[in-house]
């Protein structure tokens, strides 16, 4: 059986940790001279990373909104990720590697406690296989689109929060979606269950899992997550994610 992958999951996992602090109001714990700084941000740089038995991704970025980072308008999000993965190409276990890069120009909208980001640009990827494999339709350097989507939404403000990010790229057929639920604990970040589903042409991966999102320390703003991940060739186990980022 025949399983190749793409970076659908990096990308799943830089798009959603970052959504939730890039869309979540900061609760800044280091006096009111870091609250101005906050709401006069123009900047958001993050790096982070994804793992699971079968692969791992590290990945940074960051995200530029001249009107500020809390103000509606146009939003520039650029994305880096590498890693590897596990597939099995009938009889053979091969190792790919990849590389990716987006450049996604979008905007920002804010209705009351909604909050949504929508962005459309380049995406290139890059696969290396080892052992080589001719029939990985992957291998090489590839040029395509990409479709991001972010939003944020407080039911009960400053309580509740609901999150969604679902991503696509023309590479490989790649999709990715996720929906977190959670609650303000402590009031210093959100915690709360999520689910996400990720793939291509020939591979998906599922997950169920929890988040803690926009954990503020030590001038950072900090998310997890981590849970159960299966996938359609019946190989499953736990993942772990983190991010950090910090607003310029």
């Amino acid at each position: 059986m025949r399983c190749v992958r793409s970076l659908t999951v990096a990308w799943i996992g830089v798009t959603s940790v970052f959504a939730g602090p890039a869309l979540g109001e900061p609760l800044p714990d280091d006096g009111e001279a870091d609250a101005t700084n906050h709401r006069d941000a123009t900047f958001l740089y993050f790096t982070g990373a994804d793992l699971w038995r079968k692969g791992g991704t590290s990945y940074g970025g960051a995200l530029w909104s001249p009107g500020g980072l809390n103000a509606d308008g146009f939003t520039l999000k650029m994305l880096l990720a590498g890693g590897d993965y596990l597939y099995r190409s009938w009889t053979t276990d091969i190792r790919g590697i990849g590389l990716a890069a987006s450049v996604l120009p979008g905007y920002r909208i804010k209705r009351g406690d909604l909050e949504v980001k929508i962005y459309a640009g380049l995406d290139v990827q890059h696969h290396w296989t080892l052992p080589d494999d001719p029939g990985n339709r992957l291998r090489g350097t590839h040029l395509g689109a990409r479709v991001n989507l972010d939003a944020w939404w407080e039911p009960l403000p400053a309580r509740m929060m609901v999150a969604t990010t679902l991503t696509a790229s023309t590479i490989g057929g790649s999709y990715g979606a996720r929906a977190a639920t959670g609650w303000r604990l402590l009031d210093r970040f959100w915690a709360g269950p999520e689910i996400e589903t990720s793939g291509d042409r020939n591979y998906q991966q599922y997950r169920v899992g929890a988040h803690l999102t926009s954990l503020q320390f030590a001038g950072y703003e900090w998310a997890f997550g981590g849970g159960y991940v299966q996938d359609n060739s019946r190989r499953s186990g736990l993942y772990g994610r983190f991010s950090v980022l910090i607003r310029r």
